[in-house]
């Protein structure tokens, strides 16, 4: 695979970070809208360690982009975007949050359990079951079992975290569960001990947050840690709306409004 993917014509002063970590390609509907007005990147994140992560996005970025750039991070990639722009502040000229996880603990308890109460009955046991296949050791399964499995249980979750999804789901995208175990766990780790919104004090750029009021990771694990911490930051919640607002009948049309806006 190719470390990034182009989207309309040159120079390129936009990225688009997309999550798991390890789903590459699930950007590329954003990115394709908002080629229409600027020079897209998609880079695809392939390392397997936190570290190896930010280095190979600033790889990208450095190589392939006109900075200083304008990041948009989902999910998993909007924490990595952050770790970036704390890193290399020179690089971003402005950070775009989407559907973001929470900046410190206190918030994170309840995803999984929001995201399993909203299933049926016969989907949760499924998603239970593929959360404990998961959790077994490398050595319980192959590396491709264990992508097939994350697929599955991202495809299982989504439909929790959608309001009234307009589009359907995209397929054309893998997982990798190497990259998604390696690089979480480091993260999670960061978040426990307060680093994540450590680096707060070194980002320098405007930062955007654009969040679904129906999204299982709570806006308030956001809006309050950054609004607290950074002197430049403004936070947006989109009413019906889930973890992907490209996707949702009641909030695309906003969302790509505000994006356009901001780049």
């Amino acid at each position: 695979m190719s470390p990034v993917r182009k989207w309309g014509a040159g120079p390129y002063s936009v990225a688009v970070i997309h999550g798991g970590p390890g789903a590459p390609g699930e950007m590329a509907s954003v990115a394709r809208e908002l080629s229409a007005v600027k020079g897209v990147l998609e880079p695809f994140q392939t390392e397997t360690t936190l570290e190896g992560q930010v280095r190979e996005l600033r790889s990208v970025l450095v190589g392939d982009g006109m900075g200083p750039l304008t990041l948009v991070g989902f999910s998993w990639g909007a924490l990595l975007s952050w770790m970036v722009a704390a890193r290399y502040p020179e690089l971003v000229g402005k950070l775009i949050l989407v559907g973001c996880p929470p900046f410190e603990e206190q918030y994170a308890a309840s995803i999984t359990k929001t995201r399993l109460g909203r299933l049926s009955p016969e989907n949760r046991v499924e998603a239970e079951r593929l959360l404990a296949q998961l959790e077994k050791t490398d050595a319980d399964g192959k590396e491709g079992d264990k992508n097939a499995l994350l697929k599955r249980l991202g495809s299982l979750l989504a439909r929790a975290d959608s309001y009234a999804p307009q589009t359907p789901e995209d397929k054309s995208f893998y997982c990798q569960y190497g990259v998604f175990k390696g690089v979480w766990d480091e993260a999670c780790d960061l978040r426990h001990k307060k680093m994540l919104l450590y680096m707060a004090r070194t980002i320098t750029c405007p930062v955007i947050a654009i969040h679904g009021d129906y999204d299982p990771h709570p806006a308030e694990g956001v809006n309050i840690p950054l609004t607290r911490e950074l002197k430049n930051f403004r936070f947006v919640l989109l009413k019906k709306c889930g973890h992907r607002p490209w996707i949702e009948r009641n909030a695309a049309e906003e969302f790509y409004r505000l994006l356009v806006q901001e780049i």
